[in-house]
């Protein structure tokens, strides 16, 4: 039996393979401490609970639409409306099995062979990998600690050409936690007009911002953005829902609509009823106090970390403003990150993922979605870890 070339050259997630390494350790009784996963430590809120509960007692255990039922998506308009100021009719959205399978069935529906799709780095490591799969090219712009980790208008114009098909912004971002001011995504939009270039916009993670700023969903900026803009976003983060897969994609574009779900009605058809039902809860502000709890705590354990990581010598990170990542400096220490990564591991039992995932190497990503306790001792580990190496 001979696999294909796309899927022998398709790359296993980084932060999933070492979150699955971390558990091994730990199961084999070895002290480890994973700072690895995306996950929030904070259970589903009870509201969202309850309303899965209630699915099974009206028995909404049977297939839906393909891309979701009314009431959802309707949910998700109203939700978009209300907290970006945008103007969707359901029939512009499609829900699909988490963000990652929106990706995967936007990048099949519009990426041709050779097409080249423009990635800000670092980036999360599925974009690159879903790019290739789909036969396209992967055009990355590198970005810096003293740029905030965001691309310039000017780094965006030069990285163009009659090849460009798709432009990937993510913010909050995943690893930094950078956030996109509404200026600077006009600045972008600026570069963008009069081409035919199609935006993906990861917005995973808009509630979780900190230090007062307002989100801006990129579709917002102008009609010329809310035409080409491909808004992808999820309950998994920031309502505390990972295991419930439920990600969407919101779009004007009634072609491409129709493109997916037909991709969808041939793999997964419709996510789980249940799933569903309980997402509307979660869509209608329900659970905003919940998620506004969740969001206070991440940005003191944010700042907490932050001050123990710029205390150990050798080490520098930028306080992000968005989602609970920190993407540490270690260039002074060591510059390979993997390498970096394994040794942290090994010698400390602290398990963080290498920037070299994320296609910008000499830093790790180290989520604080985790006890104010925990973070304290990992920190603690990994200066002791670093100050061995001097």
């Amino acid at each position: 039996m001979k696999l294909t070339k796309r899927i022998n050259q398709l790359s296993e997630s980084m932060t999933i393979a070492i979150s699955s390494l971390a558990r091994d350790l730990k199961e084999e009784g070895k002290d480890v401490i994973s700072f690895s996963a995306g996950e929030p430590d904070f259970g589903t809120p009870q509201v969202i609970k309850d309303a899965a509960i209630e699915a099974l007692t009206l028995g909404k255990t049977t297939y839906t639409a393909i891309g979701g039922t009314n009431e959802v998506k309707q949910a998700i308009a109203d939700k978009l409306k209300r907290e970006n100021g945008l103007d969707y009719d359901p029939s512009d959205i499609i829900v699909s099995v988490g963000a990652k399978h929106s990706l995967f069935n936007i990048f099949q529906s519009l990426i041709e062979d050779g097409d080249e799709v423009i990635i800000p780095a670092p980036y999360w490591v599925t974009y690159p990998e879903q790019t290739k799969y789909s036969g396209g090219k992967v055009v990355d712009i590198l970005t810096t600690d003293e740029n905030g980790f965001k691309i310039t208008p000017q780094q965006l114009k030069d990285a163009i050409t009659p090849k460009s098909k798709i432009l990937i912004l993510t913010t909050p971002s995943n690893p930094t936690g950078s956030v996109y001011s509404k200026d600077e995504l006009i600045a972008l939009a600026d570069v963008l007009k009069d081409t035919n270039i199609t935006v993906v916009s990861d917005e995973m993670y808009e509630k979780l911002v900190y230090d007062g700023i307002k989100f801006t969903a990129v579709a917002s900026i102008s009609e010329d953005m809310f035409n080409r803009t491909i808004t992808v976003n999820g309950l998994s983060k920031s309502v505390a829902m990972t295991g419930w897969r439920f990600g969407y994609i919101a779009t004007p574009n009634k072609e491409l609509v129709k493109a997916m779900t037909k991709l969808q009605g041939q793999s997964t058809s419709n996510i789980n009823s249940i799933t569903q039902h309980a997402a509307i809860v979660a869509l209608n502000g329900s659970a905003d106090q919940d998620v506004e709890m969740m969001r206070v705590e991440f940005e003191k354990r944010r700042d907490l970390a932050c001050d123990l990581f710029n205390q150990i010598d050798g080490l520098s990170v930028i306080k992000p403003q968005g989602a609970f990542y920190l993407y540490v400096n270690i260039k002074n220490v060591e510059k390979d990150s993997m390498k970096f990564s394994q040794d942290l591991l090994q010698e400390v039992g602290v398990a963080v993922v290498p920037g070299v995932g994320f296609g910008l190497d000499g830093y790790f990503r180290f989520s604080f979605a985790t006890d104010e306790a925990t973070i304290k001792d990992g920190i603690s580990r990994i200066k002791r870890f670093v100050e061995s190496k001097k």
